[in-house]
């Protein structure tokens, strides 16, 4: 698992990634994964994923050959391409939905922080959209990022520190986070 920020101040967003990848207890840091990267891009729209090491690669390969049909830019949007998505993700990439019995739809088991210049996204296993207005974090050391992204919010004007130092507290104190940091930044209409 790892750790995604997303920040918007003053016009400008940045979202931010550590480069840790773990399987149990092995720690893969970016000197040996040759594919560290956390967040993709997609029509001007920047997806950091957690989870499974195998939703990156098979995010990339769905969006390349569904492009057309995915739309990234509201809430609405993200939504119903991941609706769209998941026959395709369970038919031709073998996702296995079954998380818990009592969950009330079968899970994509993704979750994924979005920024583009309509905002801050937030998708859940069972297709929750969330919309935030100024930050958020997911992922293994996200309790972590969200309390440095509270810290730095008012003490800062640029969204790209703000993230920075999100990112880098999580690095520091989680076992499932480590530096070097990935990161975008981007022009904002919200």
């Amino acid at each position: 698992m790892s750790t995604i920020v997303a920040v918007i101040k003053n016009g400008k967003g940045c979202i931010a990634a550590d480069t840790l990848t773990t399987f149990g207890d092995i720690r893969q840091s970016h000197r040996y994964d040759a594919s560290s990267d956390k967040i993709l891009e997609h029509a001007g729209s920047y997806m950091g994923i957690v989870g499974s090491a195998a939703h990156h690669l098979v995010i990339q390969s769905v969006f390349a050959q569904e492009a057309n049909n995915i739309k990234l830019d509201s809430r609405q949007a993200i939504y119903h391409s991941f609706l769209n998505l998941h026959p395709i993700l369970k038919q031709n990439y073998f996702l296995n939905p079954k998380d818990e019995d009592d969950d009330a739809y079968e899970s994509s088991r993704i979750d994924a922080l979005f920024l583009n210049k309509t905002g801050i996204y937030g998708l859940y296993a069972l297709r929750e959209v969330f919309q935030y207005r100024s930050f958020w974090a997911i992922g293994a050391g996200a309790e972590i990022a969200l309390g440095a992204l509270y810290a730095m919010y008012e003490r800062s004007d640029d969204a790209e520190e703000i993230a920075t130092v999100a990112i880098e507290a999580s690095a520091e104190l989680h076992t499932s986070s480590a530096l070097p940091i990935q990161k975008f930044t981007l022009d904002v209409e919200v």
